[in-house]
């Protein structure tokens, strides 16, 4: 299996931490889920970080069969959707951010 993690590196605008995680539970989380060939998605928020480190309020994984599976999901209507989404996103929540992807091999 294989994951693709989007990983949000930043920081999230004063007293907008609770509306943010709402935003991602109610309207981005349910696409996520709806990416083709997905066998799990799952969301982290940050609760606490190494004090000189980087801040990561928030963390995608969704974890594919393998390749073909993830072409799948990127390919979809819901990860078109969900990406239309993310400017606004971003702007809104976000005083800066970093959106970084990686894919990961899973044992």
């Amino acid at each position: 299996m294989i994951q693709r993690q989007a990983i949000f590196q930043g920081t999230v605008k004063l007293g907008q931490v609770g509306a943010m995680r709402a935003y991602v539970e109610t309207t981005l989380l349910p696409l996520w889920q709806q990416f083709d060939g997905a066998q799990g998605v799952r969301v982290y928020f940050q609760i606490e970080g190494d004090r000189d480190g980087p801040n990561f309020p928030l963390t995608l994984a969704i974890t594919y069969k393998d390749a073909d599976g993830m072409a799948q999901g990127l390919a979809s209507d819901a990860r078109y959707t969900s990406r239309d989404l993310l400017p606004a996103f971003l702007d809104h929540f976000f005083d800066e951010v970093r959106l970084l992807h990686y894919v990961m091999d899973v044992v």
